[in-house]
């Protein structure tokens, strides 16, 4: 498995370049399917989120690999390549299982151990899967990276970590949440977290505002909120005090001159707080008197420094272990066609020899022959077993030495028989 990462996240890129980066269900699509056209890519699929876009692909080669994949990123992004690629990143072969792992559990996440990572990834996997562009290598990787994020959140309480964006942009609006007139636009996670971190501080309304009135309803209902519909934005803006919007839209919900036609006459300032990506406010809302305004940009590196530090520590401590694991176990299997083909040989050599004393020694009865049969086989695992233990062993450090090649040489094993034992491995699905 040789696996490439190509990406760029809140990380790497300023919000502005992110937002061009955006893509919808079918824009993520066309992307993998673009993946799957370069020559030297054999699975892909696409982790797409609100802060970051990455590639994932298994590979045959890396130079030109990362050249492929990156200009599909150039293209969508409608810059030079001189622009873009100072702000990508690239991982490979172990350093992506790593990034993967990191990834799922939380820990690259703008908002530092939140949840929804968990499912984005979940749903690239699946879409690879009824593309047909995931195959064994990504399958195993991504599997296993659901299973290190979903350790991660139950054996620590990382959740807890998850609040610190929307805590800290209503920390930078001007006075207290308590007592004012909070209108939430959205009805997502995000937008769950914002209604309920404002009714946990004391507003004394909310209200939800979204295009499709059942999930407001849903969400109001279950923080005693009030639900509106999107038509009524405008009078929602009207008596607000403070507004936090986090939708999926494509495009600017809340524009300068919507928001003054809608606050005409009104004398009471206004915080508005975009968490959406593309952004859902027009950035110049915050010229028109009495309104401030908090997006992501001005966020982005305030939250790399606000982690809950302990929960964050034994989160990494649970990815470090299972990177290890999974390398560890990863390059043991790399020997185990070699080892496999190396008994088959065995076994082989065993036979042949018993075919012989059976024509040299016509009278030798079943039981003196069942027990001669017994004990070279005995002394054939014996003399294997040692190697084939400590080739195991050898592989499993770091080093540029390829024991079961060397193994494969002294032992002039068939190399088709190699093959053979790795094309099975594939196929199950084994690392």
């Amino acid at each position: 498995m040789s696996v490439l990462v190509v990406g760029v996240s809140h990380k790497s890129a300023p919000v502005a370049l992110l937002e061009r980066l955006a893509l919808d269900a079918d824009g993520v699509t066309k992307l993998v399917d673009d993946v799957m056209g370069s020559e030297h890519v054999s699975e892909a699929t696409v982790i797409s989120t609100c802060n970051r876009l990455e590639i994932y692909a298994d590979v045959d080669r890396f130079h030109g690999s990362i050249e492929e994949v990156s200009r599909l990123l150039v293209e969508r992004a409608g810059e030079s390549t001189e622009a873009l690629v100072p702000h990508l990143y690239v991982h490979y072969d172990d350093g992506a299982v790593s990034h993967l792992f990191n990834v799922a559990s939380g820990l690259d996440s703008m908002v530092v151990g939140e949840g929804q990572i968990l499912g984005q990834t979940r749903d690239a996997l699946r879409l690879g899967q009824e593309l047909g562009t995931v195959g064994p290598a990504l399958n195993v990787l991504f599997q296993q990276a659901l299973r290190v994020g979903k350790r991660s959140h139950a054996e620590t309480d990382i959740d807890r970590a998850a609040p610190s964006l929307v805590t800290a942009a209503l920390e930078r609006i001007p006075g207290s949440v308590a007592g004012r007139r909070v209108v939430v636009v959205g009805a997502g996670a995000m937008a769950s977290l914002a209604i309920s971190t404002c009714s946990r501080l004391g507003a004394s309304d909310i209200v939800v505002v979204n295009r499709t009135s059942s999930k407001a309803d849903r969400l109001a209902r279950q923080y005693a909120a009030r639900p509106l519909p999107f038509s009524e934005l405008d009078s929602a803006l009207r008596d607000a005090d403070v507004v936090v919007s986090c939708t999926g839209a494509a495009g600017v919900l809340i524009t300068r001159d919507a928001l003054a036609g809608a606050r005409a006459g009104v004398s009471h300032p206004l915080a508005i707080i975009d968490l959406a990506l593309p952004h859902d406010v027009a950035p110049d809302v915050q010229e028109l008197p009495g309104v401030s305004l908090v997006g992501l940009a001005t966020l982005a590196d305030e939250l790399r420094d606000t982690e809950a530090a302990l929960e964050v520590e034994g989160v990494r401590d649970i990815v470090a272990q299972e990177i290890s694991a999974f390398l560890s176990a990863r390059r043991q299997s790399s020997v185990t066609p070699t080892v496999v083909a190396l008994r088959s040989m065995a076994t082989a050599v065993v036979e042949a020899e018993m075919e012989r004393l059976a024509v040299r020694l016509p009278d030798l009865d079943p039981a003196t022959r069942a027990e001669v049969l017994h004990t070279v086989r005995r002394v054939a695992d014996k003399l294997l077993h040692e190697p084939t233990v400590r080739v195991k062993e050898l592989a499993d450090e770091a080093g540029a030495v390829s024991y079961a090649t060397a193994l494969a040489e002294l032992f002039a094993l068939d190399p088709d028989a190699v093959d053979a034992v790795t094309r099975a491995a594939v196929e199950d699905g084994r690392p």
